[in-house]
């Protein structure tokens, strides 16, 4: 009996200790971008263009560029991805194929963002002529988000009692009436999860954007889908390696709003989702 509490102390002091590994350098990261941050934030910082070769002025093209380019991202994954996982949660057979596409959506998630921006670069910005444009770095974002909105929205479809879809059978509904009005419904606060994931990572991420969309210098916000845009992430990296003497608050101030408007985009997806998990009935 003694061993077995002792045992369950040292995991619990284990799982205490892997928590705060976590938790304090991210708690630690925050804080120092909040605290030297912040003297930046001001109304001109928010919604001016960049002046003096971005050492001074504001950011609000990047800001409208990365809400353009996760949007784009957004519309284009989440119709996609839905539908195929509806396809393989609730149409295909688990056969040997299936387990294949399974386990290479799996895959997909641990590819380098880089490689994601040589695809778009390659398919997008080459092959169909779109050039580097917004429409192109959507594309490349939405296939890059892809596979975690496919992984967590699986998992959510098939988290819906296999009852639900029974008695909707057997009442007479179709298979796609019972999928349209009991499965998905049932399953949104996850599927709402992966887009959530989908939103942080398309938020923050440069490499593919590089070689896309991103553009060094625009002082004018873009017209159509076709045009360069800046964006958050690359603007960043930008003022931090390839422009010399720009002020450190600058800098972090960037970095600030880039943290502030995905934890907004999260929030609001949080909201959504807990608004739809209320009205769950199991």
């Amino acid at each position: 009996m003694r061993n077995t509490k002792r045992t369950q102390k040292i995991a619990f002091f284990l799982m205490l200790l892997a928590t705060l590994l976590i938790v304090v350098p991210v708690g630690m990261i925050v804080v120092i971008i909040v605290q030297k941050g912040l003297p930046a934030i001001n109304w001109q910082f928010l919604s001016d263009i960049p002046r003096q070769g971005m050492r001074t002025g504001g950011i609000f093209p990047a800001i409208i560029g990365t809400i353009y380019l996760v949007l784009g991202a957004i519309v284009f994954a989440l119709p996609i991805g839905l539908l195929a996982v509806i396809y393989l949660s609730e149409y295909s057979r688990d056969n040997f194929l299936t387990r294949i596409i399974r386990l290479a959506i799996v895959n997909l998630s641990g590819v380098p963002s880089v490689v994601y921006g040589l695809f778009g670069l390659a398919l997008f910005v080459v092959f169909f002529k779109f050039g580097a444009s917004i429409l192109s770095g959507s594309l490349t974002l939405g296939i890059m988000i892809l596979p975690i909105i496919i992984t967590t929205s699986r998992e959510a479809l098939e988290s819906v009692p296999q009852s639900f879809r029974e008695v909707s059978l057997s009442l007479g509904a179709s298979k796609w009436q019972t999928i349209r009005h009991i499965v998905l419904p049932n399953a949104i606060p996850g599927i709402l999860t992966g887009t959530i994931l989908g939103l942080g990572r398309a938020a923050g991420e440069t490499a593919p954007i590089l070689f896309t969309v991103a553009a060094f210098y625009l002082p004018q916000l873009p017209k159509s889908i076709f045009d360069q845009a800046m964006a958050l992430p690359y603007h960043l990296y930008v003022i931090s390696t390839q422009v010399p003497n720009v002020d450190e608050k600058v800098r972090y101030g960037t970095a600030l709003v880039l943290l502030v408007l995905v934890l907004f985009m999260n929030l609001v997806a949080i909201i959504i989702r807990y608004r739809f998990r209320k009205k769950k009935k199991w």
